[in-house]
């Protein structure tokens, strides 16, 4: 684990991971806070505060909370593989598949946030792909010791997956996730307030974590609150429990389970729970890859996060025509499709 990520359960049981010693709210919250701070930095209409050794985060967060303040530990984030529960597996070399259709005419405006995009022919010469990725390529291998990091690809696997699903997709791309697949609330927050002035149409957010109460993390159900024509699809976790993963169980969130390749039953990594709105094939999907070793540019893997992927697109899809909250809406039709118990509405594979 990294040096900066703390393991605690505030409640017994209930694991969660944080950034050491920091702590996210207000310019409010950071006035009741003075005391107990070190540094603290304000950036997208937050705070994030660094404080002094020996102040338990969780415990000062509780009392304020109950006081009515806006704060929270700095929750970590992840994708996959997850640091417990997971992950729901490596993805394995398989042969080359055949290029998505490119229909003419732009189509829907879809936001990934994940670990980047590593060349590929499938983009070459898209509109929205530049020529020099720079700063959102994929990093394969940070430690430098010669082995892919656990996530790398993972963004490059999904895009793939959404300009399958939904062609003519228009793909803005950002890296959040590191190639460990880790990234925290403070950023996330930064992500989603940079959209506000040209919103998506959708958003991917292909991973999550647990909060330390269970508790809605209130500063990232505002910040997507703030973004009211855009739908956000999240992964709702490959924790095989019913345990709330966040942002995927927010209300205003598209939450994702997974179902397995007959599209029958749950995939036995997958969440499951009332707040979980929708569900597709994530088991063994082939999709666009890394060129590293034995993969060749492609590759087959499994999670919540490749299911969101393809909920995702079929929004996408449907948007082409109609408002992206209708288009929301259209695809998650109880009357359309049909549902399975603690999964949602199922969404299928192809179009």
């Amino acid at each position: 684990m990294h040096r900066d990520i703390r393991h605690v359960e505030h409640i017994p049981g209930s694991p969660t991971l944080i950034r050491t010693g920091q702590l996210i709210g207000d310019r409010r919250s950071l006035q009741v806070t003075e005391r107990w701070v070190e540094t603290a930095s304000e950036a997208d209409g937050f705070v994030r505060m660094r404080l002094s050794p020996g102040v338990d985060v969780c415990d000062l967060a509780a009392t304020l909370s109950d006081q009515g303040h806006r704060v929270s530990p700095n929750h970590v984030l992840v994708g996959q593989p997850l640091f417990w529960g997971g992950p729901a597996g490596r993805p394995f070399p398989t042969d080359p598949i055949p290029p998505p259709s490119r229909e003419p005419g732009e189509g829907t405006s879809v936001c990934l946030l994940d670990t980047g995009l590593a060349p590929h022919p499938w983009w070459e010469r898209t509109s929205w792909c530049p020529a020099d990725l720079g700063d959102i390529e994929e990093v394969a291998d940070a430690d430098g010791d010669g082995e892919l990091d656990p996530q790398a690809g993972h963004g490059t696997f999904i895009a793939g997956l959404l300009v399958r699903r939904a062609p003519g997709v228009q793909l803005r791309v950002s890296r959040l996730l590191s190639s460990d697949g880790v990234a925290d609330e403070a950023a996330l927050l930064h992500a989603l307030a940079r959209m506000r002035d040209n919103p998506p149409q959708v958003v991917n957010l292909s991973l999550g974590g647990h909060t330390y109460d269970d508790r809605p993390p209130v500063l990232l159900a505002e910040a997507v609150d703030a973004l009211p024509g855009t739908v956000v699809v999240a992964c709702a976790g490959n924790t095989a429990g019913r345990r709330p993963f966040w942002p995927a169980a927010l209300p205003s969130v598209v939450a994702v389970g997974a179902v397995g390749t007959a599209e029958q039953e749950r995939a036995p990594f997958s969440a499951f729970g009332p707040w979980v709105d929708a569900c597709a094939q994530g088991e063994w999907l082939a999709s666009s890859y890394l060129k590293w070793g034995e993969f060749d540019g492609y590759a087959r893997w499994s999670g919540t996060s490749f299911a969101t992927a393809l909920v995702t697109g079929a929004i996408a899809d449907a948007a082409r025509t109609m408002p992206a909250r209708e288009a929301a809406a259209h695809v998650l039709d109880p009357h359309r499709s049909r549902q399975i118990p603690e999964l949602g509405v199922l969404v299928p594979a192809s179009r």
